[in-house]
């Protein structure tokens, strides 16, 4: 497979996957934290949890692909090193939550013998048996990689504003395309020059 060279901003299949995702994980987050919370909501959130949840996975699954096919934009070159280092870990660790999640979350419900139901009339097969203290394990797994995920998604907004409103790099504007301008810099106002003291 031959990979496309790197642009100066996300391809637009990539911008479209981010925001889109970004999107479903914010409302798979305060689902999550509705499913423990509210006893009286927690049915119709668990039916909403999954599919979410599957659709996630999926999303994933395309971004990673377009990822590899087209690499992204590269960092700007007075980057610290150990920015570049802390940008480059933190995209690859939330790829492989996107990814562990779901799948984590998909073999608990199986472990736990009920049905992964997409819509009505339509369930996922199970991948995991029927075992009620492999249940446990991923259920316990489950909810750390929740915390985990939501832990790197603050990170990650975090520094996205740092490269919007701080450094004003260009980095955020990659990702937001041409429709979000980037705040404007004042010019460097040229500093006084001496004059010779009269004689």
């Amino acid at each position: 497979m031959k990979r496309a060279r790197p642009g100066v901003r996300f391809n637009p299949v990539a911008r479209v996957l981010h925001w889109s995702m970004a999107l479903a994980i914010l409302v798979m987050l305060f689902v999550g934290v509705g499913m423990v919370s509210s006893l009286s909501l927690r049915p119709a959130l668990v039916e909403l949890h999954r599919p979410l949840g599957i659709a996630i996975l999926l999303l994933a699954l395309l971004r990673l692909a377009n990822r590899l096919r087209h690499p992204p934009p590269a960092l700007p070159a007075d980057l610290p090193r150990i920015q570049k280092a802390a940008a480059h870990a933190s995209h690859w660790l939330l790829y492989a939550l996107m990814l562990a999640m779901p799948l984590v979350g998909w073999a608990m419900v199986s472990a736990g013998g009920y049905p992964v139901a997409m819509f009505r009339g339509f369930d996922l097969p199970a991948i995991a048996p029927h075992d009620a203290t492999l249940y446990a394990v991923l259920r316990t797994a489950h909810g750390w990689l929740a915390r985990l995920l939501f832990a790197t998604v603050l990170a990650h907004i975090a520094a996205a504003l740092y490269h919007a409103w701080v450094r004003r790099d260009g980095v955020f504007r990659s990702m937001a395309g041409a429709a979000i301008p980037l705040p404007r810099v004042a010019a460097p106002t040229a500093e006084p020059t001496e004059t010779n003291p009269s004689p």
